[in-house]
């Protein structure tokens, strides 16, 4: 249990960093507002979380190659420092640049357009082309495989993958069950995180850089 326990603890802040993103939550929140919102969204949800899912898996079958899985390499303290650090530059760079693109990207307005076969894929192909998401799962990935956890790292890729997910998921369940009643409280919460989005994403990098900085340092 102690090996479960230290694992799904780091996981935490890594799938924070998803799942607090603006650029998760925002395009959610748009399936919403396609001709076919209901059906649509779950796509989008079902993309999203398998998408997630297989490139952390992706990543855990790389750990297992490099090291093995029944124990923690001696890499694995410095790759959370280098990750840490590398985090706490990203949201550096994310603040001073935070009043750089003020607008929506014309991408994200288009995504209203989907339908739930595009949108789907367009869920999966998003935790590819964002690098934040992608950067962060190959961290989970290597994390889960060098935790000396035998075959039950699967259980660990699937809890990275819906807390990650948690607030793609959230929404758009949420709607599928109250319908338009949602619809003004999600419009506000988009247009909140659209204005906010550079300094939201700059404090989570650092703080959660922070966090798995200390614990490689710790680790040590």
């Amino acid at each position: 249990m102690g090996g479960w326990g230290s694992v799904l603890t780091e996981l935490i802040p890594l799938a924070l960093v998803i799942a607090l993103s603006p650029l998760s939550v925002i395009p959610a929140v748009l399936m919403l507002q396609t001709p076919r919102p209901r059906p649509t969204a779950l796509a989008f949800m079902a993309g999203w979380l398998i998408g997630l899912g297989v490139l952390t898996a992706i990543f855990v079958t790389v750990s297992g190659a490099i090291g093995g899985f029944e124990k923690p390499p001696s890499w694995a303290s410095w790759l959370r420092i280098v990750i840490g650090a590398a985090l706490i530059i990203f949201g550096i760079v994310r603040f001073a640049r935070r009043n750089s693109s003020p607008h929506q990207p014309k991408w994200l307005r288009n995504m209203t357009t989907l339908g739930p076969g595009k949108a789907a894929t367009a869920a999966a192909a998003l935790t590819v082309a964002n690098p934040k998401v992608l950067f962060i799962c190959v961290a989970a990935g290597l994390a889960i495989g060098s935790a000396g956890l035998g075959n039950a790292v699967w259980l660990a890729v699937v809890y990275f993958a819906v807390v990650a997910g948690s607030t793609v998921a959230l929404p758009i369940l949420a709607y599928a069950v109250s319908g338009d009643r949602l619809d003004d409280a999600l419009t506000r919460l988009k247009d909140w995180m659209e204005r906010n989005h550079a300094t939201l994403m700059a404090v989570i990098l650092v703080v959660i850089g922070l966090l798995v900085l200390y614990k490689g340092i710790h680790a040590l």
